[in-house]
């Protein structure tokens, strides 16, 4: 596709070629013309990083756990429920939430760039964006899985949804047992990142 092959008259085609590194070339670079300010920059990038994080959709997570009617709401229309939390702008203004049952195993990927709920999730981690993740986990969902360390049932299907800029998703991972008791706080801290990807479970009580 045309965004995937830079020209040789592309300006970007003199960057280097690890994300990483483009990454810092070009932060130098606006720095040096005066268009950013690295302070600004790394207070934005802690913002998402530390303080909203995976917390915002842990929460979401957890009272759609807790909360039977916010769950049949989150499921019917994420978009307006998470933004009645306070839970919207730039990289999730269109949102759906999908959830993992005995049955059913869903993952997200963006197959084309890195399409990422950052409201809901923060900055999205280096994996999701690698050209590697983007193409396995079509082809083999199962096996992506296994080397984060989940193997499903045989019995249970994946389903993977690629993520756009106009259609971001959200992963309600399977509630765990033994969980019955706990208040929603606690039930936040068993809700991880990857878990709202689904290439991770929810952790254990």
């Amino acid at each position: 596709m045309p965004h995937d092959h830079a020209s040789h008259d592309d300006p970007h085609a003199l960057l280097p070629v690890d994300p990483a590194l483009r990454v810092k070339a070009l932060e130098s670079l606006l720095t040096k013309k005066g268009l950013i300010d690295p302070a600004a920059l790394d207070e934005i990038i802690d913002t998402y990083e530390n303080k909203i994080g995976p917390r915002n959709g842990a929460l979401v997570v957890a009272r759609a756990w807790s909360n039977p009617a916010f769950r049949a709401a989150l499921l019917e229309d994420a978009t307006a429920v998470v933004a009645d939390l306070g839970f919207y702008g730039r990289q999730g203004e269109h949102m759906v939430a999908v959830e993992n049952t005995d049955s059913v195993h869903n993952m997200v990927v963006c197959t084309l760039c890195s399409c990422y709920p950052w409201p809901l999730l923060g900055i999205p981690p280096g994996w999701y964006k690698s050209d590697a993740y983007r193409a396995r986990v079509v082809r083999e969902p199962r096996k992506v899985l296994a080397d984060f360390g989940v193997v499903l049932p045989d019995e249970t299907a994946v389903r993977v949804w690629d993520s756009t800029a106009e259609m971001r998703y959200l992963v309600i991972p399977k509630r765990p047992a033994g969980t019955e008791g706990m208040d929603e706080a606690a039930l936040m801290a068993l809700v991880t990142r990857d878990s709202m990807i689904g290439t991770g479970l929810a952790g254990q009580p």
